[in-house]
């Protein structure tokens, strides 16, 4: 018997902004990064890349290299066998996928720019790097295949052992599903009696630009062989060596320290890592690695990266009838962890709020000569969004309705909920009603339009657009079933443990990974809740195999919804085992008892002891009841039967310069509902910080290759990251339907503001050009790329004015 609890809503923490318990280390530089671990007797690795996209390597002279100072070894492919192990890939998306082996570093061919082929060991890090410039390595270059459409059709191949680009090809069709109609006859209708839209867009290729370079430290000098690692997936990590090095994973320790930021950049299990982890062990000293700047942009993976082709088919007053998306997605040179299985979650997400009839989803991955690509921030959820926001827009305008008009006509209404989608999944809860009302009063819409009125109407040199981007998105990926049947190499639980500590204290162990979230902060807001104790009593305890044994760590938005569900069953569970202490010290019936605000009490008196009490009398022991354990730590695993689904509304307004081409943000506003809110101060710094992020994939950032494979952005220079200069104050709202795939009702963030701003941005630069004929900006809408598009449509206009 269970004491009867006061729910968690009643209670202070939740819904309190609190200061992130992590930032007074972060920002006093009292942190500890992997690459500030020194360990004695410690080696440092640098890595030898190939300068060449594709060649064949016939020889590699490393004695100089072995002369030089400080210089301990050098290896080569040659020297290493069947023990380094393999990158893996955990999700093959179909049984006939294609991929060629993926060795930590490259034996007889190279297969992009940046690939490892030799490794100096030294005594220091300087010293490393100088000898790897001594390492002479001769290449016969071959053939490259950089630009996605070639690599389809087969012209040059990145692997020719494999005869072909094309990895593999996924599918979804409602009809065949059995989730609704078939698309091609929703088309032919459209033909017929309708509108069919078809456009072609293109998502660039991103590069995650974490703040902390990749580092991994290895020491195999104890029973265990322990790495730190700067890595979003220590338990997946610690997996993925123990399968492929044939070490037993209890002899592996990972340590995930503090991380700085990952993006999905660091959701993989790297070259670097393997190596790493291989030379320690062959050694048999302790060692490490840090990149550089340089070789993160080169060779950690990339994101994005894809043809869209989109059909979509609507009634002549806007109501959709069908839609088609036909993707090809760039792997890069490898099928990296998650790899293939970016574009399939992106799957199902293109019919977005959208009540399609008839839906049918293809996607062909292909191998280029480029780095490989991954999962970065929304992990195909951005790219889902983008397309089918577009796509709206361009059916408003070919009626000439204002955006909002056929996306009312289309969305879900909020009494429709749980509603199921014609891609399968059910949408348990959402009002996107509220949101945009909510958005639109915020952003002053009506009268912001009115002002684009005038400004049109003047000819004015410089033009307002507005965007609007609806969304939602797929997330807390858990579902350990849905998972499986899409061949997912893994499950989607998540565990969490709570320690009673005999002085009073809670010791929070979540298999949570945490890179930036502010998981301490939040999950000890959810504790002291659930508990009754004081927030600053609760320390949380994260990213390390031999402290939190069990876990999935952090991607995907799930850490909440999921980690967060597991800490609250755990809570549960402490209550529970409490409550036949409490009672037998209360000498009262068990279902005598309440608990609330930290305190056992004894109905109808005021008789009560608290939890701090109950958890020193169980460390005594002295006089417990009979049958009951000397403890009241527990432990939960939670597997979700669903996803979860956030949602908003984002409007953005720009200034383009007609002239000069330059996009300028005037106003930006997003309501989203994320369900219940357990600190607001951490949702508005993810919220912010996704905006940018998905800001910068429209107005700035690319990764350019050259025809020959080389990383023409490998720099910051080149590559655009924004600045606070760049950008402007957001205003951020938000709508509470609570979730009810969990019992804090929450929803995820981490990825929202990514998801929908791309879309928000772009349809705001094509809104303000569309009076001259302008439908569309390839990304990033750089100065140039907008008058080029503006010089070419006033072109275009005067000659058919002639």
């Amino acid at each position: 018997m269970t004491a009867v609890r006061t729910p968690p809503e009643a209670t202070p923490e939740i819904g309190r902004d609190r200061r992130r318990k992590e930032d007074a280390r972060l920002i006093t530089g009292r942190t500890r990064w992997t690459d500030n671990i020194t360990l004695p007797g410690m080696l440092h690795l640098a890595m030898v890349r190939s300068p060449f996209s594709h060649a064949t390597i016939t020889g590699i002279d490393t004695e100089a290299a072995r002369e030089a100072v400080g210089v301990v070894t050098v290896i080569t492919a040659a020297d290493l066998d069947d023990s380094l192990g393999v990158c893996i890939n955990a999700w093959p998306i179909t049984p006939e996928q294609k991929a060629p082996v993926h060795t930590p570093i490259a034996g007889d061919r190279v297969s992009f720019a940046g690939e490892i082929v030799a490794v100096v060991v030294a005594r220091s890090a300087a010293e490393a790097r100088d000898a790897a410039e001594l390492v002479e390595v001769d290449y016969d270059e071959l053939p490259a295949v950089v630009d996605l459409a070639e690599a389809v059709t087969d012209s040059v191949l990145a692997h020719p052992e494999l005869g072909t680009n094309k990895s593999a090809l996924w599918a979804f069709d409602s009809a065949e599903a059995g989730t609704g109609g078939d698309v091609e006859e929703a088309i032919e209708a459209a033909r017929a009696d309708g509108i069919v839209i078809e456009r072609e867009f293109r998502q660039q290729r991103l590069i995650p630009a974490f703040m902390e370079p990749r580092s991994t430290v290895v020491d195999p000098t104890g029973e265990q062989i322990t790495m730190w690692s700067a890595t979003q997936i220590p338990h997946v990590l610690r997996f993925a060596l123990a399968a492929t090095t044939g070490v037993p994973e209890s002899k592996i320790r990972v340590i995930a320290p503090d991380v700085g930021g990952g993006f999905g950049g660091k959701l993989q299990q790297t070259p670097e890592e393997m190596l790493v982890f291989a030379l320690a062990r062959r050694l048999g000293r302790p060692v490490k690695y840090t990149e550089t700047r340089s070789e993160s942009l080169q060779a950690a993976h990339h994101g994005r990266d894809q043809i869209q082709r989109l059909t979509l088919a609507a009634t002549r007053d806007g109501r959709v009838t069908g839609l088609k998306v036909e993707l090809v997605a760039n792997l890069g040179a490898h099928v990296a962890l998650v790899g293939g299985g970016v574009p399939v979650l992106g799957a199902f997400m293109f019919n977005a709020i959208y009540k399609f009839p008839a839906y049918h989803f293809s996607c062909q991955t292909v191998f280029t000569n480029t780095a490989w690509t991954d999962a970065y921030r929304g992990a195909g959820r951005p790219e889902a969004t983008f397309g089918i926001e577009r796509m709206m827009d361009e059916l408003a305008a070919e009626l000439g309705v204002d955006p909002f008009v056929v996306r009312e006509k289309n969305w879900i209404r909020h009494e429709e909920f749980p509603f199921t989608t014609v891609s399968g999944l059910q949408y348990d809860s959402g009002n996107y009603e509220a949101a945009t009302a909510k958005a639109k009063e915020t952003f002053g819409y009506d009268a912001l339009r009115a002002e684009q009125a005038q400004r049109r109407a003047s000819g004015d040199r410089v033009q307002l657009g507005i965007g609007v981007s609806t969304f939602t998105e797929m997330c807390g990926l858990a579902p350990s079933r849905v998972l499986g049947s899409l061949d997912y190499g893994a499950g989607g639980w998540e565990h969490a443990e709570i320690r009673m500590l005999a002085t009073g204290k809670v010791e929070v162990i979540t298999g949570a990974s945490a890179h930036g979230q502010g998981h301490e902060t939040a999950f000890s807001q959810i504790v002291a809740d659930r508990l009754g104790v004081p927030f600053e009593d609760v320390e949380v305890l994260h990213g390390d195999t031999q402290i939190a044994a069990k876990g999935l760590d952090t991607y995907g938005s799930r850490s909440l919804v999921v980690g967060g569900e597991a800490l609250v069953r755990a809570t549960d569970k402490v209550i529970e085992r409490a409550t036949p202490i409490a009672a037998h010290l209360l000498e009262a019936s068990v279902d005598d008892i309440d608990f609330a605000g930290g305190r056992f009490s004894v109905r109808g008196t005021d008789q009560g002891v608290g939890i701090a009490e109950v958890a020193l009398a169980a460390f005594a022991a002295h006089h417990l009841p009979d049958g009951v354990e000397p403890s009241i730590d527990a432990e939960a695993t939670f597997d979700p039967v669903n996803f979860n689904y956030p949602h908003g509304t984002h409007l953005c307004a720009v200034e383009v310069d007609t002239e000069t081409g330059r996009v300028r943000l005037r106003y930006y506003v997003c309501c989203d509902d994320i369900g219940v809110v357990i600190n607001p101060l951490i949702v508005s710094g993810q919220v912010h910080g996704g905006l940018v992020q998905g800001i910068a994939q429209a107005l700035w950032e690319e990764a350019i290759y050259d025809d020959a494979g080389t990383l023409v952005t490998g720099s910051f220079v080149d590559y655009l990251l924004p600045t606070a200069a760049d950008t402007i104050s957001f205003g951020v709202e938000h709508t509470t339907t609570p979730a009810t795939t969990n019992s804090l009702g929450a929803k995820g963030v981490g990825e929202a503001g990514t998801i929908a701003s791309t879309p928000a941005v772009i349809n705001a630069v094509v809104d303000a050009l569309r009076p001259l004929g302008i439908r569309d900006i390839v990304m990033p809408a750089t100065p140039a790329r907008v008058w080029r598009a503006i010089q070419d449509a006033t072109g275009a206009q005067a000659g058919a004015d002639q």
